[in-house]
């Protein structure tokens, strides 16, 4: 894979996923805001457009040399499959920590809120944007995913397809994109709080542990949103319009 400064960063990190750790450093949104290219979010931060194109470019190179050190890409993986695994993986991730990592921010509200009035908000944000995660994930499990399964048996078996009620998938999947974006933003605010979640010098352990749990799920929730908007979502339009090109639908 050759990279320029037009490859857009969502393509690349679709691709490769192992190239994240080079956009997290330098803070050039991979999730999100994954569909600026090189170029466009090199000039919006400041940064050298060649230096970013040329470390990116020497990670791939590495990665293609040694494919048993290269990360999953799961862009191979049948539609229905991968549906199945945002599930398994990601949707249980997220039910099992929010309550624990609630109950932490509860407690260290309580006892550091005073001396640490920027909690308070953390604990705010958070809860608002777990609640949302939690509809957002429903939404997906009764709706889109059902369907994106119902695409890939159509494709499989060479069999018709019921048109949704919604339309075209590009409807849900607009939706699911904005909701992966104000989860995003929400985390942004919690970072820029917790200055990148760096614990205090009067931070108990408890305190260590909460700000650990939020890191870890944001990383989860970025590796999730990735997965959905640079591989299944894109996927799954081009599948819909394959099988609409060939009469599948009824």
């Amino acid at each position: 894979m050759n990279i320029t400064s037009k490859s857009i960063i969502g393509n690349i990190v679709g691709l490769n996923y192992k190239t994240a750790e080079i956009f997290k450093k330098y803070a050039l949104d991979f999730c999100c805001g994954g569909q600026q290219s090189i170029e466009e979010a090199c000039t919006s931060n400041g940064l050298s457009m060649a230096t970013i194109e040329a470390i990116v470019q020497e990670l791939i190179n590495c990665l293609e040399e040694n494919k048993e050190k290269q990360n999953r890409t799961y862009g191979s993986w049948p539609l229905d499959k991968l549906t199945d695994h945002i599930e398994v993986i990601h949707h249980s991730y997220v039910e099992a920590k929010i309550p624990i990592i609630k109950a932490h921010l509860n407690k260290i509200e309580e006892v550091h809120g005073n001396d640490h009035p920027e909690l308070v908000e953390i604990n705010s944000i958070f809860t608002d944007a777990a609640g949302q995660l939690a509809m957002h994930m429903k939404k997906e499990e009764l709706i889109l995913f059902p369907y994106i399964r119902k695409l890939a048996k159509a494709k499989r078996e060479f069999s018709k397809l019921v048109k949704p009620h919604f339309g075209t998938i590009k409807n849900p999947i607009q939706q699911m994109e904005e909701e992966h974006n104000f989860e995003g933003e929400a985390f942004k605010k919690i970072g820029l709080l917790s200055h990148n979640y760096v614990v205090p010098k009067d931070g108990c352990t408890t305190y260590s542990v909460t700000f650990g749990l939020l890191k870890e799920f944001e990383e989860d929730l970025n590796l999730h949103i990735h997965k959905e908007n640079n591989i299944l979502f894109p996927r799954a339009i081009a599948l819909e319009e394959e099988i609409q090109t060939t009469n599948h639908t009824s």
